[in-house]
């Protein structure tokens, strides 16, 4: 090895460090402030409640604080954001008792449970937006999900925007939700991966009566990263248009990923309008190449996904096997779905993964 590079790889070694080291200092900073910002919460709330009326109280004693910290410390310690830390304990000491009592096996009547620690691993701005939501299993999935994923403020605003959580549970049962909000998204089987509807609004394009096939696959590629999020945990991208050969004919799949979490090829076909039975024969053919010609045999079965822009569940059901767990068709919508949208996929049949 010439001295070069020797030097080269040690420059990237130091830089590696320091890069680690300021991202803990990063994490450590915001645990500190958020975990002040909780406690500050914590004594107001309880001074609060030795005041005779709460609500008068409460108002004057925020405005006193607020002039003394302002004058102590600087900006941040306005009335309103003395508020939204006494709302962040309120629910955040809720949210705490709520685990103890999910998980606590042999709690007896009235027995004082102690207040476990907490860890706060996101930004203050991250329990900001948290702490508005108010169910508290979804709550706790976003808080996850952010941390896990290294979410930005404006990657979960989006995913919550987009009824991430919603989307997930919508073939779930009671229990398999309550465990998406104690452990996030678990990948353990094909179905896992798969959402349904999936929501483009990232890609910007607006919903007209024609477009190609190829404009989406050129779109969702110029922004794949965010492509990769919607999809879901552990997805990495090959290729696009990867064909595929044999008796001299030619075929070609849309988008093709390779899934770390599951050890298997995600293979993707894009369709403009109603699935046909004819794209499910041809996904079928896709998934059999893959699992016949490229996998290894150490890696997990081909899964296709088809990306329409609607379907027919009983067209589905009765093309695929009743034991399928390779092939599947989830509706896209390019731009988001209004609110009363939202509520009516959800009551209809449309709206639950085959």
């Amino acid at each position: 090895m010439s001295k070069d590079l020797t030097k080269e790889q040690l420059l990237k070694n130091i830089s590696a460090l320091l890069e680690n080291a300021r991202n803990k200092v990063v994490v450590a900073v915001n645990q500190t402030i958020v975990l002040t910002y909780f406690e500050i919460g914590r004594m107001i709330v309880e001074d609060e409640q030795n005041g005779e009326d709460r609500a008068e109280y409460g108002k004057a004693i925020l405005k006193d604080m607020s002039l003394y910290l302002t004058e102590k410390f600087g900006k941040g310690f306005s009335v309103e954001n003395l508020d939204r830390m006494r709302f962040f304990y309120k629910t955040y000491s809720e949210q705490i008792s709520s685990t103890v009592l999910t998980n606590s096996q042999n709690l007896q009547e009235n027995q004082i449970q102690q207040t476990p620690n907490i860890n706060f691993n996101l930004s203050w701005s991250h329990y900001l937006k948290l702490m508005r939501i108010k169910d508290t299993n979804e709550r706790k999935f976003y808080e996850i999900e952010s941390f896990k994923n290294n979410w930005s403020l404006r990657e979960l605003q989006r995913q919550y925007d987009s009824a991430l959580y919603t989307r997930l549970s919508l073939s779930k049962n009671k229990e398999e939700i309550l465990q998406l909000s104690e452990k996030g998204q678990i990948v353990e089987k094909p179905k896992d991966l798969i959402k349904d509807p999936y929501i483009l609004e990232f890609l910007g394009l607006s919903e007209k009566p024609h477009y190609s096939e190829n404009e989406l696959e050129s779109e969702l590629i110029d922004k794949l990263e965010h492509f990769l999020l919607e999809l879901g945990t552990g997805f990495t991208f090959v290729a696009r248009q990867n064909r595929i050969t044999f008796d001299e004919k030619h075929f070609k799949v849309d988008l093709v990923f390779y899934n770390r979490i599951l050890k298997c090829f995600v293979l993707i076909d894009l369709k403009i309008g109603e699935l046909k039975h004819q794209d499910i024969g041809q996904m079928q053919m896709y998934v059999n190449f893959y699992d016949r010609e490229i996998k290894l045999d150490d890696e997990n079965k081909t899964i296709g996904i088809i990306l329409c822009q609607d379907k027919s569940e009983a067209l589905v059901q009765y093309t695929l096997p009743e034991d399928n767990e390779q092939i599947f068709a989830s509706k896209y919508f390019t731009v988001l779905p209004s609110k009363e949208d939202f509520i009516n996929i959800l009551n209809s049949d449309n709206g639950k993964i085959s």
